[in-house]
């Protein structure tokens, strides 16, 4: 299998766990006398409550040595298609075997996912020429980076008309449309990362601070092929896109993968892109604007698309090349209602290796998304524990390419190996705590489905609070595989570990929530440490458990809430299979 270098990521969901304050008080000097006698604990085998020995079968050692040894140089990052995709597919199908799982995909632990990756190997440049002065000429990497969708060898556009669409957005349902007026057929699109609710913190408008899909760069991109614009231009700012430059640069250089497309992308933009925020204020400028005034204008009702007096040029080189990469998936069958499915999943992948590197070379995912694969491995211990198998079916699904855009979660989606109107809901694990326990969950969407009703019982259990996402404008609800089940109307819950650390409190966890973003994420330095403190993980992990238990274990059938956009499909789903 080819080697591949990549670097392609979707933001993905990094939420870190944290909590809230209290001081430690020293501890009374006691002598040998005045000691109690301690009358020994019994273990969950003596008391004979199968869910604590299942829930004991998940240790700490067990944990730590899958994350160790899947975020190790050997595994060289995880890239689809990679010698580290071979030895990952090995490890977890080997760990489901000796577990006694069944096979997920008939006789079979993994599912072919066929995908192809396009590479930009010419390093084009983007010219801006019109208006007011010389030519702009931006470098890739530092100023823009820019790939096509298309695989084929080349795509270019010459002399393309640019026109400021605003936030790129086509909302029917929400009465917005940036696109309304204006044909951008052949022309540049240039648009403002994330939506107008975040822009104006108006609570009415969108959701407000909470990024919805619209606000994707995903969405944006293609946004502007359905309108049939030729390129498209994202201006990254970091607050709104919720990371900063060197995260563009590491994602979206080297290989970008799709799914295997019949017609190589005839209907896709020719060049899509993002541009500094600084270079863009070069661009309006050029053009006889203000960046900062049409911010301003962009986030109104009625805005209107503003033709800009500039064109495009960029000549894309590409090498193309198809992966057959893996997602892999283990079944305990129910005893009761085996048809029926609950589904836990985390992707595998990660960013790879990249020799164009100075000093270390890979990409390592340790906390993304090591720790929330081992975490899929070790429940699934648990489950493999219990003496009986829970009433329905639970399904451990670990998936590839989530970093290039969700794509095996998707081909999932598209190709499930249960039927979707079977699968109750699902619970996606995507970066697991390794800093301390908290007296809080998070739960990114909450609201939005009946399932949080089970995650809530759980954490009562452990006292824990639920709380919903504190950084809902990062739209991390759209940035990790459950996202593609849901959007197939099956109820996925995503849950991100807490914030209110049980010593140190909010402010820790926050600061260390931001220390890995602003520090780590998609970077090399995300590696294994000794020192992580993983007992938050395990606690987590004993909670996803239970979720789940109840789940499978429950006749209900969760929905979706009032208003969720993902209501109405599962509504027909179920319709259609009664």
């Amino acid at each position: 299998m080819k080697t591949l270098k990549l670097t392609l990521a979707f933001a993905v969901s990094m939420t870190l766990l944290t909590a809230c304050g209290k001081e430690e008080s020293a501890a009374p000097v006691t002598t040998a006398s005045d000691t109690p006698v301690s009358t020994p604990k019994e273990s969950p085998a003596q008391t004979g409550d199968p869910i604590a020995t299942a829930i004991e079968a998940m240790t700490e050692s067990e944990y730590r040595r899958h994350v160790e040894t899947l975020a190790s140089d050997e595994f060289g990052g995880r890239a689809p298609g990679s010698p580290g995709e071979e030895l990952t597919v090995d490890y977890l199908v080997k760990h489901f075997e000796q577990l006694g799982l069944e096979p997920g995909n008939g006789d079979s632990y993994t599912q072919d996912v066929p995908l192809a990756w396009v590479e930009a190997t010419n390093k084009p440049q983007l010219v801006i020429s019109g208006g007011e002065g010389e030519n702009l000429s931006f470098a890739y990497g530092p100023d823009q980076v820019m790939w096509t969708r298309k695989q084929v060898p080349e795509a270019s556009i010459e002399d393309s008309e640019l026109v400021f669409v605003g936030y790129g957005i086509n909302s029917p349902e929400r009465g917005w449309n940036d696109y309304e007026g204006i044909d951008v057929s052949g022309k540049t699109v240039v648009m403002l990362i994330n939506d107008p609710g975040y822009a104006t913190q108006d609570p009415k408008l969108f959701n407000g601070n909470a990024m919805t899909y619209y606000g994707r760069w995903d969405y944006k991109f293609g946004e502007a092929a359905r309108q049939g614009a030729a390129g498209a231009i994202m201006i990254h700012d970091t607050l709104p896109a919720a990371y900063g430059w060197p995260t563009v640069e590491n994602s979206w250089t080297g290989p970008q993968f799709d799914m295997v497309l019949p017609d190589k992308g005839e209907g896709l933009a020719s060049m899509e892109a993002w541009i500094t925020r600084e270079n863009a204020e070069a661009v309006f400028a050029k053009a006889g604007l203000n960046l900062d005034e049409m911010y301003e204008k962009a986030k109104q009702q009625g805005f209107k698309a503003v033709p800009m007096p500039l064109k495009a040029s960029a000549a894309i080189v590409n090498q193309v090349e198809k992966v057959n990469s893996k997602n892999v998936a283990a079944l305990l069958r129910g005893s009761e209602a085996p048809d029926e499915i609950f589904i836990y999943m985390a992707h595998w992948d990660h960013l790879g290796t990249d020799p164009k590197l100075e000093g270390d070379q890979i990409y390592n995912g340790a906390l993304d998304n090591a720790s929330g694969t081992a975490a899929l491995m070790e429940i699934a211990r648990a489950y493999a524990a219990l003496p009986q198998a829970p009433r329905r079916s639970v399904l451990f699904l670990s998936v590839t390419a989530e970093e290039q855009g969700l794509l095996g979660s998707l081909y999932y989606a598209a190709n499930p190996l249960f039927p979707l109107q079977n699968t109750v809901g699902g619970l996606n694990m995507d970066g697991m705590n390794n800093f301390g326990a908290t007296r809080d969950i998070t739960v990114v969407g909450l609201g939005m489905s009946d399932l949080d009703d089970y995650l809530a019982a759980a954490a009562a259990a452990q006292e824990r609070v639920v709380e919903g996402d504190r950084e809902a404008e990062k739209g991390y609800y759209y940035r990790s595989d459950h996202f593609e089940l849901a959007k197939e109307g099956v109820p996925m819950l995503y849950p991100s570990g807490g914030y209110d650390d049980r010593e140190k409190g909010v402010a820790y966890g926050m600061e260390k929530a931001n220390e890995y973003t602003e520090d780590h994420y998609h970077r090399v330095s995300d590696e294994y440490d000794l020192s992580w403190d993983v007992s938050g993980a395990m606690e987590d992990m004993e909670m996803y458990f239970k979720t789940g238990l109840d789940v499978a274990n429950s006749d209900d059938w969760p929905n979706w809430k009032e208003g969720t956009e993902f209501k109405a499909t599962r509504d027909a789903q179920m319709a259609g299979s009664k």
